[in-house]
């Protein structure tokens, strides 16, 4: 398999990264299914993000739906994902388990597979406390000391809250180079105890507060939303580094507003427990509505939706649609000039 390099370091972490589902075929919310990935989709997708502009990949979190995958699944997606990228951006598939042992074979096999990083958080049965959480990251480094690994810093799913002792830990560990983070609440004082040694992701919609709160270091971001179509986060990549070079913020804050008024449905207009409680369903149901690609029914036990999420679902989906098509003639210009932040 095609690797961009041997190890990535944060340095190379920059621009719009997308997190992407993982295809389900029809038949995938019957528990009798055994091979529920679509492997041409995935291909397709894969290839349409690159060609549009997206700096990287990541997959296999929770609307990847890694939970409720079988390993044979997760291989056959890693392979075509892998493929289709053909390196040229850095692939990250997730390797999260309930266990050590079970995350490093995971994570062994995905290298073999030719992915460039890893993206897991501590195991979650019991509540980790810092020690057992720094100490896991340590463990799975030494076992795989090849790969680069993103820390998926998601405190609900992990029960765990990656406090500034846990940034301080795993920023010794030269595998982690990189953390999904929920915002910017926290950008600052995590970016401080973690030394600047490892490159913060805040989503998209809150990749401009990162930007104005320290400019230098906020120079990539995560992007589910690049699913339903990724002309807004290249927009906002851009956005972002004129901004930066002018100090004329106003396109910028203008994009910002309107990302995070598209996605206000997908969040349960901030209830946070639903949106929680049916990720799944309401990231995959807006991605099946907007219609850039097929993520396919949810796999069980995820797969029984009330009414009143997959409305929320469509709603997000035409927002993110509606802004999609307000900004994509400006996202392939700049694609086709081959303009990219890391190139400033």
């Amino acid at each position: 398999m095609t690797k961009l390099r041997d190890r990535l370091t944060a340095a190379d972490i920059r621009g719009a990264w997308a997190i992407i589902p993982t295809p389900a075929t029809d038949d995938a919310s019957d528990w009798r299914a055994r091979n529920t990935v679509d492997v041409d989709e995935t291909a397709r997708a894969v290839d349409a993000l690159i060609e549009a502009g997206i700096d990287g990949i990541l997959s296999l979190g929770t609307l990847g739906e890694t939970a409720t995958l079988t390993w044979d699944e997760k291989r056959t997606f890693i392979t075509t994902m892998v493929e289709a990228a053909a390196g040229r951006v850095p692939v990250f598939a997730g390797t999260s388990s309930l266990s050590t042992r079970e995350t490093i074979r995971q994570t062994r096999e995905a290298s073999d597979l030719g992915v460039d990083g890893t993206m897991i958080g501590p195991p979650m049965w019991n509540r980790p406390d810092t020690a057992t959480a720094a100490q896991f990251f340590r463990d799975v480094a030494e076992a795989v000391p090849e790969i680069s690994i993103c820390v998926y810093a998601n405190p609900g799913v992990f029960k765990f809250g990656f406090p500034p002792a846990f940034w301080a830990q795993v920023a010794d560990i030269p595998q982690v180079v990189m953390a999904k983070t929920a915002g910017a609440a926290t950008y600052l004082r995590d970016l401080e105890a973690s030394a600047g040694r490892i490159r913060l992701m805040p989503i998209d919609a809150e990749f401009y507060s990162a930007a104005r709160i320290d400019p230098d270091s906020a120079v990539a971001f995560w992007s589910s939303s690049a699913s339903c179509g990724p002309a807004p986060a290249i927009a906002l990549r851009e956005r972002v580094a004129e901004a930066k070079r002018t100090g004329d913020w106003t396109l910028a804050r203008t994009l910002n507003d309107q990302i995070g008024a598209a996605v206000l449905p997908t969040i349960a207009y901030g209830d946070m427990d639903t949106f929680q409680t049916h990720n799944i369903a309401l990231e995959k149901g807006r991605m099946n509505v907007a219609g850039f690609l097929r993520a396919g029914p949810h796999r069980p036990p995820h797969h029984l939706v009330p009414d009143h999420i997959a409305e929320l679902g469509r709603l997000g989906g035409e927002a993110w649609a509606a802004l999609q098509e307000e900004y994509q003639e400006y996202a392939a210009s700049v694609t086709r000039a081959e303009v990219r932040i890391g190139d400033r």
